[in-house]
């Protein structure tokens, strides 16, 4: 049965400060994507790295995302990376939304974005819609049906597809490790530790192995679209901005790093962004063995990825927060981001402890 309207998700105001220069972006819209007219412009409060918007038009809807304004780790909020890598996966993993346009020029908007189709579904945020009412065996549905989705990612022949050029694979494990503890690096403020023992312990305890596949590297509920009829079914994965060719592990590592469940400690349970609380949700520890069964995955040295995707989240955070320190965005959301990061780094620490 169909949900109302009050379930699908929608944008809201633009941010001050974070509005689009409509008399520059409108012709362009015009010549390169044939939409007609000034649109009705919403924007997303969820992303806290790249800048969503809506753009309605009496007919069409449509999808803009941009980079943030500030200083920009490099390789980060490539939106032509992002356009591209989306286009091609789509032809092997039908969830990816329909690219419309991609802008590399400056002078239309100051920075690159793209365009893509809009889906109308239910996004599930911190809470589900409060109208939207789901049975514990529509939520368990739910939750293995979005790690199915995960799954099926990482078993695409990528090589078949002709995908095997989208980044370098081999090597992929060491270079994360590495990369983001550079970031956490360049991105410490006054206010949060150094990390150095967590970043030791990665680099000591790297596997000797690695499995390369797709991987999204940002797979949690929040960018997941439901299906209005059936909220149980995922229609689209949304934000590929970190997508790329790595091991599959570590994508579950970092979707765990989000992974807030019931009995969780105060802290991770104020700062959850998806509803991965309700009744029928699976436990970190049973989405784990889940994962294994569908994958035969080996996940005897889980407590790496799980402190891997944790340290990796602390790192984001931080880089989020650096812009808020240093007075290049405004967003009173990223204030007390500093916290949150060493929140993190206490649950790296006692993973760390308990393996031992």
């Amino acid at each position: 049965m169909t949900q109302p309207n009050s379930v699908l998700d929608k944008a809201r105001n633009v941010r001050p400060g974070e509005e689009l220069p409509l008399v520059t972006l409108t012709p362009w819209l015009t010549k390169h994507i044939g939409l007609s007219g000034t649109p009705s412009v919403t924007q997303y409060a969820g992303g806290a790295s790249n800048w969503t918007y809506c753009l309605e038009y009496p007919k069409q809807s449509v999808i803009l995302r941009r980079a943030p304004a500030g200083t920009k780790a490099k390789g980060a909020h490539d939106m032509g990376r992002e356009y591209r890598l989306q286009n091609a996966i789509k032809n092997v993993y039908p969830l990816v939304p329909k690219m419309l346009g991609h802008c590399a020029d400056d002078d239309v908007l100051g920075t690159e974005f793209y365009v893509m189709e809009k889906l109308s579904g239910i996004i599930p945020r911190k809470n589900m819609p409060k109208t939207l009412q789901l049975s514990t065996r529509q939520v368990n549905t739910l939750c293995t049906n979005a790690i199915d989705g995960l799954v099926s990612l990482h078993q695409v022949d990528y090589k078949a597809a002709e995908l095997d050029k989208l980044a370098k694979g081999s090597g992929y494990v060491e270079r994360q490790i590495s990369g983001w503890c550079n970031r956490y690096s360049k991105a410490k403020t006054w206010n949060v530790p150094s990390a150095n023992g967590i970043m030791k312990w990665l680099t000591a305890n790297m596997p000797t192995t690695e499995t390369i596949c797709l991987t999204h590297n940002d797979y949690r509920f929040d960018n997941l679209v439901l299906d209005p009829s059936d909220p149980t079914q995922i229609i689209g994965v949304l934000d590929w901005e970190l997508a790329t060719l790595g091991d599959p592990l570590m994508d579950l590592g970092n979707t765990l790093a989000y992974w807030v469940q019931a009995d969780d400690d105060f802290i991770a349970t104020s700062t959850r962004r998806q509803p991965t609380h309700l009744e029928g949700m699976l436990t970190r520890k049973e989405v784990i063995k889940y994962y294994a069964k569908k994958t035969g995955a080996d996940v005897s040295n889980i407590a790496f990825y799980e402190v891997y995707g944790l340290f990796r989240l602390a790192a984001i955070v931080l880089q989020i927060y650096y812009r808020y320190h240093h007075k290049q965005t405004r967003n009173p959301a990223f204030k007390h981001l500093w916290f949150f990061t060493q929140y993190l780094l206490h649950r790296c620490r006692k993973i760390i402890r308990q393996a031992g």
